[in-house]
């Protein structure tokens, strides 16, 4: 098996959902042991943690935790930023979480599928991730936005 990218990375992961913090450890950790995985289940708790520490990637809900300011934060420091989301799954967030330069975009319904995304997004620059994240989500995307939703984004 190949060595994940993710080896010896130190990742926070800031949802207000347990349940899915629990589901993205056991992901990242299954996949990577020898990474660092930290988490903060609210608003300030995860600020602090933003303004406080080095992290090679930051994994952010949209909704509970007010994840576009902690996007915004989190950018600001340099970090690359994959954002998280269920209930925000619309193509007004696709487009303002790319905007506001997160580097990827995952539904919640994908985190079985996790460590490739953050991978990519640890190994591609902004443009190039995207544009992989399109190519693999496309069909999804299609599915859940409907026609059209392409050119709303600026995307053809």
């Amino acid at each position: 098996m190949k060595e994940s990218i993710l080896k010896g990375k130190r990742i926070l992961a800031v949802d207000d959902e347990p349940d899915v913090l629990a589901i993205l450890k056991e992901e990242i950790l299954g996949a990577c042991p020898d990474c660092r995985f930290e988490k903060a289940t609210q608003y300030e708790q995860a600020v602090q943690e933003i303004r406080s520490s080095a992290y090679d990637l930051v994994i952010l809900d949209i909704m509970g935790v007010r994840g576009f300011e902690l996007l915004e934060l989190a950018v600001s420091r340099n970090l690359r930023v994959v954002m998280l989301t269920a209930h925000n799954l619309t193509p007004e967030a696709l487009k303002r979480s790319y905007e506001l330069k997160a580097r990827s975009y995952l539904p919640k319904e994908k985190l079985g599928e996790v460590v490739p995304f953050l991978e990519d997004a640890l190994t591609h620059e902004f443009s190039s991730g995207w544009k992989r994240l399109f190519e693999k989500m496309v069909d999804f995307f299609d599915k859940k936005f409907g026609e059209g939703w392409k050119e709303n984004l600026g995307k053809e």
